[in-house]
């Protein structure tokens, strides 16, 4: 299992397009994705988990990969985030 920090960049936080983004790009991966935000576990790769989640600008949150492609699945996920996630 890999993981790893991120602060969440968007002026709007991870509203319903950012959240479609970032699920989309977790479901590419074999690996088993989901992330902490205060004392909540989410399945990144559920919309609705992600909206449920109430992630705002600058918050931060922590992702876990495990799974045969954990490392690389990481590392896109915080590259997407960092890139803005489309906005």
């Amino acid at each position: 299992m890999v993981s790893q920090k991120v602060v969440i960049k968007n002026p709007t936080g991870l509203h319903l397009r950012p959240a479609g983004i970032l699920c989309k790009e977790a479901m590419q991966f074999k690996s088993l994705i989901t992330f902490r935000f205060r004392e909540s576990t989410a399945n990144a790769k559920s919309v609705l988990s992600v909206l449920g989640a109430c992630i705002k600008s600058g918050d931060e949150i922590e992702f876990f990969c495990e799974g045969e492609d954990e490392t690389e699945a990481l590392k896109t996920i915080i590259a997407t985030i960092e890139d803005g996630l489309g906005e």
